[in-house]
């Protein structure tokens, strides 16, 4: 299927406190994306840290979620596991409680082969009525999508695209050959944006809009409008803060950038740590360089 969301979807920490999830500054979090115009809302992705939530973490925060949001961005829910009945129930509760679509990591770990794959997206897929979106992220979970299974999980009916983080342009090329005519293709990699975007992508999931929600929707906006001039400036501004976003392993730095610029986002769960000292000048840097008011 195509055309579930179009524009800049926002993977979006969670922020913590020794007692849970911090649901006031989350709060502070999710007003902020919708003032900068962001179309979506990815829940406990890679950059939500679900890894390190109980499944009453997770499913309370969907729940707040859903009412916080309120129809103004659409709302998705990561629900990819390496247990695919793991999977398949927190696809059926994101269901229940009013996602408009859910994000599916490839199984990780135990590393299931390409037919795999097919039958864990049919899995998750049938489980639901809502649109899915795969997410290819290989230098997470030693698994990738290769363009060829993509053409195959493509047609089951309610995948709704594919999030590209594989961070290899040719097999991105070959995905879009392969599969959009039936579903969308997500920029996964804030370094790549700009060239998904312009080969036809529908949008993008991405972790700098954080810290920049409004410019990352003008990107968007601009590629879609053919300003491809106006576009290249801006990432041109953009790619110094999102190299530097990623300096240390994600989400630590763009939890960091977060209490750098105002908000109380808290530091990630173990085993990730607080980050070094001197990646964390950089990152100073990089904010000031692009304009923003350091608040810490």
């Amino acid at each position: 299927m195509k055309g579930f969301f179009k524009g800049s979807a926002t993977a979006i920490i969670t922020p913590f406190h020794e007692s849970g999830v911090n649901y006031e500054v989350f709060g502070e979090l999710i007003e902020h994306q919708i003032a900068g115009g962001t179309d979506a809302l990815v829940f406990l992705g890679t950059t939500g840290e679900p890894s390190t939530m109980s499944f009453a973490e997770e499913h309370e925060l969907m729940q707040y979620a859903v009412k916080k949001v309120a129809k103004r961005a659409k709302v998705i829910f990561g629900c990819g596991s390496n247990c695919t009945a793991d999977a398949v129930m927190t696809a059926q509760k994101a269901e229940s409680y009013g996602a408009d679509g859910l994000l599916a990591v490839t199984p990780y770990y135990n590393k299931c082969t390409q037919n795999g794959l097919v039958e864990y997206y049919r899995a998750i897929c049938e489980a639901v009525s809502i649109p899915v979106i795969a997410y290819n992220v290989p230098g997470r979970t030693g698994v990738e999508i290769q363009p060829a299974t993509m053409a195959k999980i493509a047609e089951i009916p309610n995948i709704a695209g594919i999030k590209d983080a594989g961070g290899n342009m040719s097999k991105t090329m070959e995905t879009f050959r392969l599969v959009s005519d039936k579903c969308d293709v997500y920029s996964g990699e804030d370094a790549l944006n700009l060239p998904i975007l312009a080969c036809g992508g529908a949008g993008v999931i991405s972790v700098l809009s954080n810290i920049v929600p409004a410019d990352i929707k003008k990107l968007c906006t601009l590629v879609a409008q053919g300003k491809l001039a106006e576009a290249i400036e801006l990432n041109n501004q953009l790619l110094p803060l999102a190299n530097a976003c990623f300096i240390e392993v994600n989400p630590i730095p763009v939890k960091e950038a977060m209490n750098i610029v105002g908000f109380d986002a808290g530091v990630p769960r173990a085993p990730l740590t607080v980050m070094e000292s001197a990646n964390r000048e950089k990152l100073i840097g990089a904010i000031k360089a692009y304009g923003l008011e350091v608040r810490v």
